[in-house]
């Protein structure tokens, strides 16, 4: 027998639990499937993405620069060890103090603001490392453009979970991490290609320019976060923004509802008391402590030095290919995660990539304490930057385990700990406090970030390049510890269903 039209929404079934009926359930499914359908969600998070396009770009900006900085002829713009240090790490105290900056800016200006407002630094750093006439100016332009890094990296993931479906937040939640490593590779491919130039490194800069351009023109036009406007108490304005993503034909009033709600549960500031409560401070640690552990793997230096350690290990190819093939591999690991995160769950992919990345550091140790120094180029206490340490032709075929171990842990990052960390921290973080602790969990990332970029080099210079490695291969088996006792499953659970598994601690809100 056909159901009437005056059949409600929900009916009682033998087991005492309420059901949706099959033709109304049938009917919400086929409406949230058209929403997913609707392209102007994809056009807004491509449009915030480009920040972290930029991002990944300005990070490894060294990499290709530093070789040709410590040969540049003129002595006010040459890299010795030290300066070359700075010019490697200094982005992450950019960085550090763009996340601690965005702490205030995520909760006055908005999320699509802040992200814009990274432009202007972004913008001046790099005109400064194009027109740098010393190191003074190169300096002060990887401050810059750390300070944009930093804010949009706190900005971009809240941005992209608060407007997305749970449905795609895992694989919308990968496209800022998919990004920032197509900024990297763009950077290594136009570092190949414009080697040779008298102006190579000065055309990165400008070439760094056009993504910010791009993705403060396409942010004009893009809406801002329902969440946030619910926030400020725009309530039209955010029914307008979530009607525009996800189409006027959508029950998209029913969502706005549950946003409402939870909003109004949330909209005092956070006190210092109630800093106390397990439904604050657990999501807090917990985010904070993997951008903490994601730092300590060693990604950063990895990345920053990339050319200089496949130059070290004297692997089979040039380090510029080297860095290039290892930038692919990337790329295509992130794509990897992206279709995977919301089939087989944020947890299995931490497992899976702390794994590969514990196997590739302990690889890349072994190899370079055992390996003798004739096979390998390596040399005990010379320099990694050093202009004096020439290319060495290997001799065995044995030179291509650094750049495997490498290319495996890259893959193994960019499988988990790359995107996961970040999506983890924006899906966790309680409305409330999202803009504070997402800016407090950047700083925490970008201050040990800098401290283990600075201390690399002295490290290598002191006790070999196998001690940093082996040391990282020690923070990746914490890696698994922590994601095994601390790190919620997310996949396809609503925002306000995670906040209510924190708020409550049972675990049937994320079942």
């Amino acid at each position: 027998m056909e159901p009437s039209a005056r059949e409600p929404l929900i009916r009682r079934t033998s087991s005492s639990y309420w059901t949706f009926p099959e033709n109304a359930g049938k009917r919400i499914d086929r409406e949230y499937l058209q929403s997913l359908h609707n392209k102007r969600l994809y056009l807004a998070v491509f449009a915030a993405v480009l920040g972290n396009f930029s991002f990944g770009f300005a990070l490894v900006y060294p990499s290709p620069v530093i070789p040709a900085l410590e040969a540049h002829p003129s002595p006010v713009l040459r890299l010795d060890q030290n300066t070359a240090s700075w010019f490697g790490s200094v982005f992450m105290l950019g960085a550090a103090a763009g996340g601690l900056s965005t702490m205030l800016l995520n909760d006055r200006l908005g999320r699509k603001l802040s992200i814009m407002f990274s432009a202007l630094p972004s913008a001046v750093g790099y005109a400064l490392m194009a027109g740098a006439q010393g190191t003074g100016m190169l300096l002060l332009g990887r401050v810059l453009t750390g300070y944009a890094g930093g804010v949009t990296s706190a900005s971009i993931p809240v941005y992209i979970s608060e407007i997305s479906h749970p449905r795609v937040r895992g694989t919308l939640g990968a496209c800022p991490q998919m990004m920032a490593v197509l900024g990297s590779l763009v950077l290594y491919a136009l570092g190949k290609y414009l080697t040779g130039l008298v102006l190579d490194w000065r055309w990165l800069a400008v070439a760094g320019e056009v993504p910010v351009l791009a993705m403060s023109i396409l942010l004009c036009f893009m809406p801002n976060s329902p969440r946030f406007l619910l926030s400020q108490g725009k309530e039209d304005e955010a029914l307008g923004s979530l009607c525009w993503l996800r189409g006027k034909d959508t029950d998209y009033t029913r969502e706005y509802e549950q946003i409402k709600d939870s909003v109004r549960k949330q909209s005092r500031r956070v006190s210092c008391a109630e800093i106390k409560d397990p439904f604050l401070y657990k999501p807090i640690l917990i985010a904070g402590g993997m951008r903490f552990l994601q730092q300590l793997s060693g990604v950063t230096c990895i990345l920053v030095y990339l050319q200089p350690i496949f130059k070290k290990t004297s692997v089979i190819l040039k380090p510029e290919y080297d860095a290039a093939l290892v930038g692919l591999v990337r790329l295509f690991s992130v794509a990897i995660a992206a279709v995977s995160m919301d089939k087989a769950g944020r947890k299995i992919l931490l497992f899976v990539s702390a794994g590969v990345m514990l196997v590739s550091n302990l690889t890349m140790g072994i190899y370079i304490h055992f390996v003798p120094a004739s096979q390998n180029g390596t040399i005990a206490n010379k320099t990694l930057v050093s202009s004096a340490n020439p290319f060495a032709e290997p001799t065995n075929y044995i030179t291509l385990i650094p750049l495997l171990a490498t290319m495996f842990f890259i893959m193994g990052y960019a499988m988990g700990w790359g995107p996961i960390t970040w999506l983890l921290m924006s899906e966790i973080l309680p409305l409330k406090a999202r803009g504070v602790a997402s800016g407090l969990c950047v700083v925490v990332s970008w201050l040990t970030a800098f401290a283990l970029t600075q201390s690399f080099l002295l490290a290598v210079n002191t006790f070999g390049l196998e001690v940093p490695f082996l040391f990282f291969a020690v923070i990746c088996a914490g890696n698994i510890l922590f994601t095994g006792c601390c790190v919620p499953e997310t996949k396809g659970r609503s925002l306000e269903q995670i906040e209510a598994f924190f708020r409550t601690g049972r675990r049937s809100f994320m079942r």
